[in-house]
């Protein structure tokens, strides 16, 4: 590496620190329900980042992990496969870098998403079938000779999951003046897995006695493949409708192993439970979202019913409003046959006092 490279390179790690530091660590909101006493929820609201979601702190831990490697230099060509989120904050990280991106994106990404990929100056190349996002980026980077930065590989081993600031010593931290300062269960979903592989490890790490939840769409393989380690892909036309967690395959970074146990959510269900979240909270919450509340409450009635009391966190993923068009958007959900109004009025009477009529 001839010194004007090594010069960006340094240059180019400095810019991505330094916006780390002007960054202040994302809130950890408390919920109190009623009908679960002793038993607070915390909110790790992700939406605060920048780009306005969980995948900031994945881009930023992704972008490092190629600059030190040599893989990225001053010219390079940088390309994602992603459903949307991961691909906007890498656009951000590119923007700063003054490279240029590309997102392989699926046809049914969100429109916002879209929007907000070309906002930080990256490019769209959609593809109808979403298992096609993989090859095409890898194809896309062969003939370019540029570099794919490969979430779905990469994201298990990019983050430091002893610390180092990292979303689960955060979490850890924040709750550090709380009654129950360790959570009994940290409740999150999988996408490519890392997140989970973070805090799984940390959890260990620290040897602490929390347990690690992951919920995953009925539509996903992951549960499957936590029951039973030879189911490793879906058969073509099986998906699910909530987008950033849940795949078709099993990824590289999921890693089963750091996983306590999986609960399977349906898409109503997670409809559902983010229009109950939106509404407790005040403000629009993405499916995602509505998947890991919807296992919160389930491990909040289990908990409950053995008169156990502790804390439990779950993750805030990302703001609402990317998903105006799609969950929050009543023709989009009945074209779609989800009747996430069914699911939120029954889980609404769970609640009550606590959610809004």
């Amino acid at each position: 590496m001839n010194g004007a490279h090594r010069a960006w390179l340094q240059q180019a790690i400095q810019r991505i620190e330094a916006d780390q530091t002007r960054s202040a660590e994302t809130h950890l909101i408390r919920l109190d329900l009623a009908r679960f006493p002793g038993i607070p929820l915390y909110l790790k609201d992700e939406s605060a980042h920048p780009t306005g979601s969980l995948k900031h702190r994945l881009a930023r831990s992704l972008f490092l992990y190629a600059l030190c490697n040599q893989w990225i230099g001053p010219q390079t060509l940088l390309i994602e496969s992603s459903s949307g989120s991961t691909a906007v904050s890498e656009a951000y990280f590119a923007r700063m870098l003054g490279l240029p991106f590309i997102a392989v994106v699926p046809a049914s990404t969100a429109a916002p998403k879209v929007n907000a990929i070309r906002f930080y100056g990256g490019k769209i190349h959609v593809v109808d079938d979403p298992r096609d996002v993989y090859a095409t980026a890898q194809r896309l980077a062969v003939e370019t000779n540029g570099h794919y930065l490969d979430q779905f590989t990469y994201a298990e081993r990019a983050t430091d999951w002893r610390g180092n600031n990292n979303i689960a010593e955060s979490i850890f931290a924040q709750l550090a003046e709380e009654e129950h300062s360790v959570p009994t269960w940290i409740v999150c979903g999988a996408g490519t897995g890392g997140t989970a592989a973070t805090i799984g490890r940390f959890i260990r790490y620290r040897r602490y006695p929390t347990r690690l939840c992951v919920a995953d769409p009925a539509g996903s393989v992951f549960h499957r493949h936590f029951a039973d380690r030879s189911v490793v892909a879906l058969p073509a036309g099986c998906a699910s409708r909530i987008e950033g967690i849940g795949r078709a395959r099993v990824e590289p970074s999921f890693i089963p192993s750091v996983i306590d146990r999986m609960i399977a959510v349906a898409d109503e269900e997670s409809i559902g439970a983010m229009m109950v979240l939106s509404r407790r909270i005040g403000r629009r919450l993405g499916g995602s979202t509505g998947t890991n509340f919807h296992a919160c409450l389930t491990i909040m009635r289990e908990m409950a019913d053995r008169g156990e009391t502790g804390s439990i966190v779950t993750l805030l993923c990302d703001d609402g409003d990317r998903y105006s068009s799609t969950y929050h958007n009543e023709s989009w959900l009945k074209e779609h046959g989800i009747d996430g109004g069914s699911q939120a009025a029954a889980l609404g009477k769970l609640l009550e006092p606590d959610t809004l009529p």
